[in-house]
């Protein structure tokens, strides 16, 4: 497939350290990561300058990539704003050997391009012309009020009351290796430590081990400097037949500053699968909140599934149930 300035395919095989701490196929933050980087590429070929994540969102997890396979990323745009960029990414994955692609994930991500002070700037509009393409840009409108009607439930949760449910943590520098092409963390690295973080809350609750199936309203609120200190916390705020639903929440801060410095940098609602022995979904000891604070989280999980209809984890091979 040709590269234009609306539309680029990556393609490469997937690594040994693409894979999964404990076996199996690539972790759902590694592919993130790949999104990232070809969603990327296809927002500044089109605005011809620099341009920052802003939202992912709707990502869905189909299928194991395991290592060796070879990996097509194919990020297209398909809907402009005043100086936003909607951009859809699909990520297949073949056996080099036999060459046959098969879909193994798919999300939108909106970008903005900014100028040299880091301020929105105007980007060309897209006009589509063919049948299709007008489908996918109505379809990215859509999905903004989807979007809007996300960010308003998420707006309204509140995670400064008295909890007793479980939370981890982690805390890092951002270094170098996570730098940017603006000299920032990427991010497909934000997701990545994400998608870590909803995992070790996840395996500590199953006590066995989980799968990312659905990754959900991922927002950048400020960008991460490499040198901050980057905190994660995870919390478990629901619990369906099969999965489990985690906030993540990330801050960072300079070293010199402490902690009590920590700005809200991103945040994201991620839904894992919990997997038996042989890979399988499998149900979930539930979570059953209490307090007040847990009681109104559960309740707004349930209100963001409602809201995406439940089209995300339906999808998954595993057939995961909310």
């Amino acid at each position: 497939m040709p590269i234009t300035d609306r539309q680029i395919t990556l393609r490469f095989l997937a690594a040994p350290t693409d894979v999964a701490t404990l076996g199996g196929g690539v972790r759902g933050g590694r592919i993130l990561e790949w999104v990232d980087k070809a969603a990327y590429a296809c927002a500044a070929a089109w605005s011809g300058g620099y341009s920052v994540t802003a939202y992912v969102g709707n990502i869905s997890f189909g299928r194991d990539i395991s290592s060796g396979d070879l990996v097509e990323v194919t990020a297209t745009l398909i809907y402009t704003g005043t100086s936003s960029m909607h951009i859809e990414c699909t990520v297949s994955s073949a056996d080099p050997r036999v060459g046959t692609f098969a879909p193994a994930s798919s999300c939108l991500l909106v970008f903005v391009a900014v100028d040299a002070d880091g301020a929105p700037t105007p980007v060309r509009q897209w006009a589509p012309m063919r049948a299709a393409d007008v489908a996918r840009s109505e379809y990215a409108q859509q999905r903004s009020q989807v979007r809007s009607a996300i960010a308003a439930a998420m707006e309204q949760a509140d995670y400064a009351a008295p909890t007793a449910a479980l939370e981890t943590g982690t805390r890092f520098l951002a270094a170098p290796t996570d730098v940017n092409w603006g000299g920032k963390a990427h991010g497909g690295r934000v997701m990545n430590w994400i998608d870590d973080a909803a995992y070790l809350c996840g395996v500590r609750w199953c006590a066995g081990e989980v799968a990312t199936a659905y990754m959900g309203g991922v927002r950048f609120y400020r960008p991460i400097q490499i040198g901050q200190v980057v905190e994660l916390s995870a919390r478990l705020i629901h619990t369906g037949l099969q999965t489990l639903h985690i906030a993540v929440d990330v801050r960072a801060f300079w070293p010199r500053e402490g902690a009590q410095a920590a700005r809200l940098a991103a945040h994201s609602l991620t839904v894992l699968a919990a997997l038996d022995e042989n890979g399988d979904a499998t149900t979930v000891r539930p979570w059953v909140p209490q307090l007040p604070g847990d009681v109104a989280l559960d309740r707004h999980a349930r209100e963001l599934i409602a809201i995406r209809g439940r089209r995300a984890p339906a999808q998954t091979h595993r057939m995961v149930t909310i």
